[in-house]
């Protein structure tokens, strides 16, 4: 693994039985949420932005636990490269964004909307749905690297980003900017707020991947290994 690649990364992700059966509960999760949607919702209220915001927040909760499993792989060969694992896991992230995108045109077309325009800003909920799971992922791949227990990383990718953003609720404007659930509902709307996304992404995204990156170098120094590039 220490010339680890993209393909290689993507083979992992399948590579166990267990982790196919996460990739599998993920998709089952978005598929899920639209099959509610469908039964709960009215008919005059079932549009894109509608089945849009639950389908990718269901599939954005299992996902980020295959960005933690790839990451701790890493501690099983300190020399290999980090760039390719989080390449590939970014990969995987636009795979779900598609398919859920997918769920939500497949449930809207099935569920015998009488919106006056159902299919309204469905081009920006399908960019902003593959958005969300990127940094969805990019949260696990950055908490996979810097959690001992992969476990434990997993439990921190609901529990940190929520906890965020219920500890900045009396800072409204700064939790929808600095918080993963509220970059995805600045994105999944009517009218987008990708500043939010991209204040959050560098965030949760770049930084805490750079912080797990550095704190992995440090641990194989003082392991006396050699680091990672």
């Amino acid at each position: 693994m220490t010339n680890e690649t993209i393909a290689g990364t993507l083979r992992r992700a399948a590579g166990t039985r267990g982790r196919r059966i996460l990739l599998l509960v993920t998709v089952g999760a978005g598929a899920l949420a639209a099959v509610a949607l469908v039964v709960g919702l009215p008919p005059a209220e079932r549009t894109a932005v509608a089945f849009g915001e639950p389908v990718h927040a269901f599939l954005s909760v299992p996902l980020p636990f295959v960005g933690v499993l790839l990451a701790a792989d890493l501690r099983r060969a300190p020399g290999a490269r980090v760039l390719p694992t989080l390449a590939g896991a970014t990969v995987i992230a636009v795979a779900a964004g598609l398919v859920g995108d997918a769920i939500v045109l497949v449930a809207l077309a099935a569920s015998g909307s009488t919106a006056p325009d159902p299919w309204a800003h469905v081009g920006g909920v399908a960019v902003a749905g593959v958005l969300v799971q990127v940094l969805a992922q990019l949260v696990g791949t950055g908490l996979g690297l810097l959690v001992a227990r992969p476990a434990w990383g997993c439990l921190a990718t609901i529990v940190l980003p929520l906890g965020a953003y219920a500890l900045l609720t009396p800072w409204g404007a700064a939790r929808d900017r600095l918080t993963p659930y509220g970059a995805m509902r600045g994105v999944l709307a009517e009218a987008p707020d990708w500043a939010r996304w991209v204040s959050a992404a560098l965030l949760w995204g770049v930084a805490l991947n750079v912080v797990g990156v550095v704190v992995r170098r440090r641990r194989a120094r003082a392991g006396g290994r050699p680091s990672c590039r």
